[in-house]
């Protein structure tokens, strides 16, 4: 069973320990502390203890999410055709190749154990925040919502990274644990759905009420219920953002994508045109959305050289959008799309055109023609969310979806052939993370239950 499950671990200033030994002297009962980095349950009770506890968990997720090199946006990436690995490790090369074990370990590991402990930690600041906090006050309903959502957001990850089988174990109040059993894709987005929807039934301000609304349109999507996410993202406006913010404080809270594909001998880079099916980012001149500049940066493996640098976090402190009314957006576009007329082609052709007029401080250059095949008109439309949502962790999903919604085959969507920055490796056929060995120390679960998209 993962130690991650263990929810209510709050680390406190080492600094502030050792003030206090200078102060008082060498004490035995002072340097006699058996858990200096860790305070009890009984410590966080209280409103205070709720606050503490909710903040950290909406941190964890931010670290696992933007603010790790190995974090979903990074990983997922690199598994699908955004991020192509600089790296020696083959936890790493073997994700980008799409051929992964499950006792790889390393990075991919620690994109899964940092999901659970988010969404472990999400669950502990609900059940702390209700008892202590007024339900009757808009702004503490507010902050519970935000937190329900953010795990429903967290469900909905595992949905869109992982194979299915995604156990939910939990810690039960007398400290024993309650394995999970192996939940399919479909479980995982009920799931997630069901966690908006307590969101949703206590926002009181727009902003939080908007930031469930489009994370359930996104799980609907995912979920192939597209007129229900229409409806659910109506009324968000185009301006709205969800935003996550990044520090250059401490490592914990820096911007993890800058760290793994900016710097100078980084583990990854950006791509473009990877392996024969990845979409051209990297244009020139740059499309806006897509932010880049050419370098003569090298990547951690000293033979990948004259590396790309994204320029959408160009430093450690950039912040990433979670969700936005840009994304409500291209989710009403698709829901339309599936009409499959020439009426439903051009009125998606209109809103993805209001969107390149609108979207930005400075307008993009209109697309040139509406398409007159179904094919054409997703091409389009897929094409256009690949740029709009660029390394906001979305693609690994669009792909799948290519294939389970749209009846693509994985070898034309994800990438084939050879690696470029390994050119003694092919690519597998992997759409999809593997949930990795210790989860078998679960005895409820022996292994995915399928990889399919």
């Amino acid at each position: 069973m993962h130690s991650y499950l263990n929810a209510r671990r709050v680390r406190t200033l080492v600094s502030s320990v050792a003030a206090a030994v200078a102060m008082v002297g060498c004490s035995s009962k002072i340097l006699g502390v058996d858990t200096p980095d860790v305070l009890s349950a009984t410590a966080l009770s209280g409103s205070l203890g709720a606050t503490t506890i909710r903040n950290g968990a909406l941190q964890d997720f931010t670290v696992t999410f933007s603010g790790s090199q190995d974090g979903f946006i990074v990983s997922t990436g690199n598994m699908g055709d955004e991020v192509q690995t600089s790296d020696t490790f083959a936890d790493r090369y073997f994700t980008d190749g799409r051929r992964q074990t499950d006792v790889l370990g390393g990075a991919t590991n620690s994109t899964y154990n940092g999901l659970h402990l988010a969404r472990a930690d999400l669950t502990s600041a609900i059940l702390a925040w209700v008892p202590v906090k007024s339900a009757t006050v808009a702004a503490v309903k507010d902050s519970l919502s935000e937190l329900y959502t953010m795990r429903g957001v967290t469900e909905n990850l595992f949905a869109e990274a992982y194979c299915s089988g995604v156990p939910f174990s939990i810690v039960k109040a007398d400290g024993s644990f309650a394995y999970g059993s192996a939940q399919t894709t479909a479980q995982l987005l009920t799931a997630s759905v069901a966690s908006i929807d307590s969101a949703l039934a206590l926002a009181t301000g727009v902003s939080y009420k908007s930031f469930a609304q489009v994370a359930k349109g996104r799980a609907l999507l995912n979920a192939g219920q597209f007129a229900a996410a229409a409806a659910a993202v109506a009324g968000v406006a185009t301006t709205y953002k969800y935003t996550l913010y990044h520090s250059v404080a401490t490592g914990r809270q820096q911007n993890g994508i800058y760290n793994g594909t900016f710097v100078a001998g980084s583990r990854y880079t950006v791509g473009t045109r990877e392996g024969t099916n990845g979409l051209d980012y990297l244009t020139t001149p740059a499309d806006p959305r897509v932010p880049w500049t050419a370098s003569t940066r090298s990547g951690f493996d000293g033979t990948s050289r004259n590396l790309p640098v994204e320029q959408k976090y160009p430093a450690q402190g950039s912040s990433v959008v979670l969700a936005d009314g840009i994304e409500a957006r291209l989710i009403e576009a698709e829901a339309r799309l599936q009409g499959a007329t020439q009426g439903d082609r051009d009125a998606v052709f209109a809103l993805l055109n209001t969107l390149r007029a609108t979207g930005l401080t400075t307008a993009i250059a209109a697309l040139p023609a509406s398409p007159t095949t179904q094919a054409a008109a997703v091409d389009m439309l897929f094409k256009e969310r690949a740029f709009w949502l660029w390394l906001t962790g979305h693609r690994l999903g669009d792909m799948r979806r290519l294939i389970r919604q749209y009846g693509r085959t994985a070898a034309t969507v994800f990438p084939v052939g050879t690696l470029a920055l390994r050119p003694g490796d092919t690519y597998g056929t992997d759409v999809n993370f593997i949930i990795p060995f210790p989860e078998k120390n679960n005895p409820q679960f022996t292994g995915c239950l399928d990889r399919n998209p």
